[in-house]
């Protein structure tokens, strides 16, 4: 059952592909549409959920849950992207890579392995308290030879409310985006040097991006510490490597980042924020915007009200962490000193990054190593076993840990027990008698189920009503007890 499902999950996939247009087919007369183009976008992260609760339903033999929910999916997406072909202005490539990234969680599930590969990026919009309506500011301003980004950064309400949002409910993330960049800050920071770009610039895209999450993917297929989107990163030199997805390499990340930037200063006339704003928002809707204003500044109405709501956050945040990572102290902000100094071994004893992340414990580390670990060995799969004799990079400061715990004893030992009980995992299924006064929201919220979708397709339960009756019998997978 499980290889019919997933040959049915490729060919669907395949012949969705097949019916989108190639880019650049939509038509160019007419009015542009920014609100359908949104709306249309939108299509991708509802269908990438649908997607991913297939897989996840899959990965977990609910085959017949899985098969609806993926279909679903699937044809969604076809849908959207065929309208998005016959829209002025809308980028059929987004949904090119949409599909590329549904392929790539369908090849870890084969392999058993899909939660663990694929991290999906964290948003943050329904806190976000950003979208306030600010004075127009227009001015232009030049990265190119490395000027201070204290003299560029405006402190106006927006970048004010972002910067509220890292000191509050954010902290904890801002804390780990510094932490996780030290660690990686030697493959990174060269490529902005080089070029003359703010390191803060770089800190304050990447703590918005993926946190120092090198294999954060998010929902609509961008992938990386710095995010690109399949299509971009080929452009600017991310492509595979032996199988390997080169978005996830820190260093190579931070050199497409300084490329697309420059590329898009040259393009909007050295303007950060319609810099940021494109690399967010797309480079064309940006462009497009800019043509049509008579005052060309992210902060004007004309331009960022066209924008979606997650572009218009993004930019104040990112320029609000790049703030605060120059004046930390102004702010009650305390950035850990870490020892980063990076340090190569070989293995002695076979053991996989995960197995090495139980037995090193917390030592000098308050989340553990298996973050690091991950990130400065992003070739490795977490939990393949690694042969004795493999390279692997670590903090210098941990090597004596590795050598007292993780060679031989009683640590490297329950680690192992602990890797070999992740396939024991399965979600405990129950029957349960529908009540009179039942809906199939109160039976997930009192049973703590995944969600009402999850639960109607498992029971064959169509949508919208989700009509269910008393005395009929539901099969509740993966609940509380």
């Amino acid at each position: 059952m499980k290889s019919l499902l997933m040959s049915l999950i490729t060919a669907a996939l395949v012949a969705a592909c097949a019916q989108l247009p190639s880019a650049g087919t939509a038509p160019q007369n007419g009015p542009t549409n920014e609100a359908a183009i949104n709306a249309l976008y939108a299509t991708i992260d509802a269908s990438v959920r649908d997607y991913q609760d297939g897989l996840e339903a899959a990965a977990t033999g609910r085959w017949e849950t899985a098969h609806a929910l993926i279909e679903e999916a699937v044809e969604s997406l076809a849908v959207a992207g065929s309208q998005c072909a016959e829209t002025k202005g809308c980028e059929p490539q987004r949904f090119m890579s949409a599909y590329s990234n549904l392929l790539t969680q369908r090849s870890s599930v084969l392999t058993g392995a899909m939660e663990e590969f694929v991290e999906v990026e964290k948003t943050y919009e329904e806190e976000s308290i950003i979208l306030a309506d600010i004075p127009s500011a227009s001015r232009s301003v030049n990265l190119l030879n490395g000027q201070d980004l204290r003299e560029i950064i405006e402190l106006n309400g927006p970048v004010n409310a972002a910067m509220h949002d890292w000191l509050t409910w954010m902290r904890p993330n801002l804390i780990d985006a510094w932490e996780n960049y030290q660690y990686m800050r030697h493959l990174m920071w060269p490529e902005y040097e080089q070029a003359g770009l703010p390191e803060a610039l770089l800190f304050g895209i990447m703590a918005k991006e993926s946190g120092g999450r090198v294999h954060a993917v998010s929902r609509a297929g961008a992938a990386g510490p710095l995010q690109f989107m399949p299509h971009t990163g080929r452009r600017f030199g991310l492509g595979r490597d032996d199988g390997f997805d080169q978005r996830f390499d820190p260093a190579l990340s931070a050199r497409a980042n300084v490329a697309y930037l420059n590329e898009r200063f040259e393009a909007l006339n050295h303007n950060l924020e319609l810099a940021l704003a494109a690399y967010n928002g797309g480079e064309n809707r940006i462009q497009r915007l800019v043509r049509r204003s008579s005052n060309p500044s992210f902060w004007d109405a004309e331009i960022r009200a066209q924008l979606p709501r997650e572009t218009q956050d993004y930019v104040p945040y990112v320029l609000a962490a790049a703030w605060l990572f120059l004046h930390p102290e102004e702010y009650g902000v305390e950035f850990p000193e870490v020892q980063t100094e990076p340090v190569n071994i070989t293995l002695a004893a076979p053991a996989t990054l995960g197995e090495l992340a139980i037995c090193l414990g917390q030592q000098d580390s308050r989340n553990g190593w298996f973050r690091t670990l991950r990130n400065l060995n992003p070739r490795l799969e977490p939990f393949d076993r690694l042969d004795t004799g493999t390279a692997i990079t670590m903090p210098a400061k941990i090597e004596g840990a590795y050598r007292n715990r993780c060679v031989d004893g009683g640590h490297l030992s329950v680690a192992a027990v602990l890797h070999e009980s992740r396939d024991d995992r399965r979600p405990a299924s129950r029957i349960y008698t529908v009540r009179p006064g039942d809906t199939l929201s109160t039976i997930v919220a009192r049973n703590q189920c995944p969600s009402v979708r999850v639960l109607a397709s498992e029971n064959n339960i169509r949508a919208p009503n989700y009509l269910i009756r008393p005395g009929q019998r539901l099969t509740l997978t993966g609940c509380g007890t």
